[in-house]
């Protein structure tokens, strides 16, 4: 089997990743996809180990090995990672990647210097907000 099956295969399985990491707006489906650029990038370490262990005598497959790493930290990535998803779906109610990002960035409903806009006050003046001018 020739070098380029393997790797045509593996530039469309990274280009789908990519379009779904870009185009994806549910964090699940775009953690999936970056699981599907990782597999690109298997199918690329494995399929070049083959190669060029059919050039050399002697083979040490670390393309094989590197594989075995990049599944490894692929596994506690997806692991964090739906754990994180799930701990914002609860707080937020939703796993929208639009949404948590525009709640993130809006300003906060409470003033800084700590007052509470809601407080009754004592004058009732000030609570109409009708403030009468006294010469």
């Amino acid at each position: 089997m020739h070098l380029a099956y393997p790797a045509v295969l593996s530039v469309l399985l990274f280009s789908t990743g990519l379009y779904g990491v870009l185009a994806r707006r549910n964090a699940i489906l775009v953690l999936m996809s970056v699981e599907l650029m990782l597999n690109a990038v298997n199918l690329n370490l494995v399929a070049f180990d083959v190669w060029l262990s059919r050039a050399a005598e002697e083979t040490l497959h670390s393309g094989q090995a590197l594989t075995l790493f990049t599944i490894a930290i692929a596994a506690a990535e997806i692991g964090i990672g739906l754990a994180i998803v799930l701990a914002v779906y609860r707080n937020r109610g939703t796993s929208d990647i639009d949404k948590l990002r525009d709640s993130a960035e809006a300003p906060e409903s409470h003033p800084a210097d700590g007052s509470d806009s809601d407080a009754p006050t004592a004058d009732p003046a000030a609570r109409t907000g009708k403030a009468e001018a006294t010469a």
